[in-house]
């Protein structure tokens, strides 16, 4: 569900023209006046979320805003959300506009009751310092001055092939090329970028042109200028996927949420204990039901809640310094790589849910995270970390355990390996290594190797893992 746009009053100095009143009737009529304008905040999406950045503005300045409808899309610390109106009334000024960043709890905006207090509510989002040159940090692209530097001599050629390239289409927001209909920071990064907004298809509502539509424009500009340019050693071509060497690239909200909870847990005293489990049956049980949708993420999901189940030391954590929260819930958070970040969505009540359902809902948590759909509860209630690495060839790994956690696993791929048993007998079995890093002042090595003990009984048994769904 969409978030809701906080919002409160702004004094208004309108007045209206009518007969005298009494003193306690202007006292009233006062304060319905002021209630006229309101300011829009940046809300908070997420518990570690302290700063949102604008991704676009779903409508402009003067358009009129119903209650609960979408409004502006920001992204978080974890996700891009659809944040909601919570009143009617106009859009009345935009003060951080697309790609604009943001303290949670500053104003974004000002709505106006009605149409008369627009022209009042600009006026007050001019002369506001609310959010000053300090507070609000944009994006500032790179492609200009890098452009500029690369090609000065065959600009004016590659001008007339880019109108071609681009012109193409007339987008719908251009009202048949009369009208450029365009976000106040695409217009802003037009200029910059020196792309001519008559050329740009608009992706935004309506047609209307956004920044990621001008970011896309002078990318496919510069192509063109790279495609027109002699061979030369000293323009360096960019490696991998769009990367230029020797550039310096911030980090994005996810990335900057990231850092700062890698550092906070520099703070937590940790240990790792690892562990050679056999994983023969468990292979076998994949295989076989594999086709019926299930994935191998939610098996060893699943074996790691039942295993925390009868160990819930390993599934507790230590958030004031001073003592121990038993979790009521066994929530699997597992690691995901996504472009730009690393988020973990969570299986809730992983011990209870059967491994069918739990294969489907992990499947709806991975599309919704790569779509940066997730909504909080999604991504910030898990117990206990799963991180597998597994499927690239990594055989062993330690994994860094997030703030607010009691453990973390790291998971390695299965392999082949020359095995003893116990009878002397030397055979093949596939194995896997894992490493756990825990809370060392709630969590302890025996508790470790005891819960240890119990996952590799239930994956190298792994019968209980579809006990009772059978299909």
């Amino acid at each position: 569900m969409a978030h809701i746009l906080q919002t409160s009053f702004l004094p208004s100095t309108s007045t209206l023209r009518r007969a005298p009143i009494s003193a306690s009737k202007a006292r009233s009529h006062s304060l319905r006046v002021k209630a006229k304008i309101r300011e829009i905040f940046m809300p908070a999406l997420s518990s570690t979320m302290t700063e949102g950045k604008i991704v676009s503005w779903m409508k402009s300045e003067g358009d009129k805003l119903s209650k609960g409808e979408s409004v502006v899309v920001v992204e978080s610390d974890k996700a891009d959300m659809d944040v909601e109106s919570f009143h009617e009334g106009f859009l009345a000024a935009i003060m951080v506009e697309e790609g604009g960043v943001a303290p949670v709890g500053s104003a974004i905006a000002l709505l106006a009751e009605t149409e008369d207090e627009i022209a009042e509510a600009k006026a007050k989002s001019q002369s506001s310092s609310g959010i000053s040159s300090a507070q609000v940090v944009e994006e500032k692209p790179k492609q200009k001055e890098e452009l500029e530097q690369a090609v000065p001599a065959v600009a004016p050629t590659v001008s007339s092939t880019k109108t071609v390239a681009l012109g193409s289409a007339v987008h719908p927001a251009s009202e048949g090329g009369k009208r450029i209909v365009a976000s106040p920071y695409a217009k802003k990064l037009a200029k910059e970028l020196k792309v001519d907004l008559g050329t740009v298809v608009g992706t935004g509502p309506l047609g209307r042109i956004v920044a990621k539509d001008v970011e896309a424009a002078a990318a496919a500009a510069a192509s063109v200028v790279a495609a027109a340019l002699p061979a030369s050693p000293a323009i360096a071509a960019p490696v991998g996927s769009g990367i230029e060497l020797g550039t310096v690239v911030p980090f994005t909200t996810m990335q900057d949420a990231v850092s700062r909870n890698m550092v906070e847990s520099l703070s937590v005293p940790t240990f790792r204990v690892g562990y050679t489990i056999t994983t023969n049956a468990l292979d076998a049980l994949y295989k076989k039901i594999k086709s019926k949708g299930v994935t191998m993420t939610a098996l060893l999901a699943k074996a790691t809640a039942l295993a925390l189940a009868q160990h819930p030391v390993v599934n507790s954590c230590c958030r004031d310094g001073n003592s121990f929260t038993y979790n009521s819930s066994i929530n699997i958070a597992v690691a995901v790589a996504i472009d730009g970040g690393l988020i973990t969505p969570v299986l809730q009540d992983a011990d209870k849910v059967d491994i069918y359902t739990l294969s489907r809902k992990w499947k709806e948590l991975v599309d919704k995270a790569r779509a940066k759909q997730l909504q909080p509860r999604e991504y910030n209630t898990g117990t206990f970390t799963l991180s597998n690495l597994g499927m690239f060839g990594v055989d062993r790994f330690d994994a860094i355990l997030p703030p607010g956690t009691g453990a973390i696993m790291a998971v390695g791929a299965s392999q082949p390996a020359v095995v003893a048993s116990k009878d002397g007998r030397i055979g093949m079995k596939n194995q896997m290594q894992v490493n756990v890093t825990a809370d060392h002042r709630v969590i302890y090595g025996a508790d470790l190797a005891s819960f240890l003990q119990t996952l590799a009984k239930i994956i190298e048994d792994p019968k209980d893992l579809t006990l009772g769904h059978e299909r």
